[in-house]
């Protein structure tokens, strides 16, 4: 039964990070038609909505290891599965990325060192935001992501709305932090094209590991003390 929940985690990651990730690298600037920030910060949305609903059961949907180490340090998730869920999450980013480079690579012109949707700051940030700013934005945006899937998914919260809420909160997130970091709020979206740019973009993948971890842990205590019944959703239920 876990080998079904890390599939699914592997097959939900890869969505995320395909879908997110694609629609930055490949129809972001298109010209004429091009979908923008906006559009890139619904894409990211929109998958982690569809996937909540396609696999919300099976696994919990997390798609993100600092959702997993969030709701585990928020009572919601055994600390026994947060390392097998964290290795698939990678390896279905890193197979997305793998295959958004395949695609991309077949436009004339294509360059991945423009940074392939990669996360970034200082000179690498798309506002050119220093570190400091890169961290605060990472950790705010993550501790408030968890401390909304650990609301949403509460059994006293309206049935069946979950994946809305998060996928909603996943574009306002996106909207916000897009010029600071190019959003990652998710290590394993940022782990699959930082490897296929290399250099700057592993050099600086710390951060994206680091800040959104801090963030999740702080969004899954902060719920749980605020929650008088903090049981809910562990896993195999809905999503994160």
């Amino acid at each position: 039964m876990n080998g079904k929940k890390y599939a699914a985690e592997l097959i939900g990651t890869f969505w995320l990070t395909f879908a997110g990730c694609g629609s930055a690298v490949i129809a972001a600037a298109f010209p004429q038609v091009g979908i923008g920030l906006v559009g890139v910060s619904l894409a990211f949305g929109l998958s982690v909505v569809t996937m909540a609903y396609a696999i919300g059961h099976v696994s919990g949907c997390h798609l993100n290891p600092a959702v997993t180490v969030g709701l585990a340090a928020g009572g919601r998730f055994p600390a026994s599965q947060i390392l097998p869920y964290v290795i698939a999450q990678v390896v279905g980013a890193v197979a997305a990325a793998a295959l958004l480079y395949v695609i991309a690579s077949g436009a004339a012109g294509f360059d991945v060192a423009k940074g392939f949707a990669s996360n970034g700051y200082g000179d690498h940030s798309p506002g050119k935001y220093s570190l400091v700013a890169g961290f605060m934005m990472e950790v705010v945006m993550t501790m408030m992501f968890l401390f909304i899937i650990m609301g949403s998914t509460h059994g006293k919260a309206p049935a069946g709305f979950a994946p809305l809420a998060i996928g909603l909160a996943l574009v306002m997130i996106h909207l916000v932090s897009i010029p600071v970091t190019n959003t990652s709020v998710n290590p394993a979206r940022s782990t699959g094209p930082a490897l296929f740019v290399g250099g700057w973009a592993i050099q600086q993948l710390w951060l994206f590991w680091l800040a959104p971890l801090i963030g999740g842990v702080l969004g899954g205590v902060i719920y749980r003390w605020l929650s008088d019944e903090p049981t809910g959703v562990v896993e195999g239920k809905t999503t994160a």
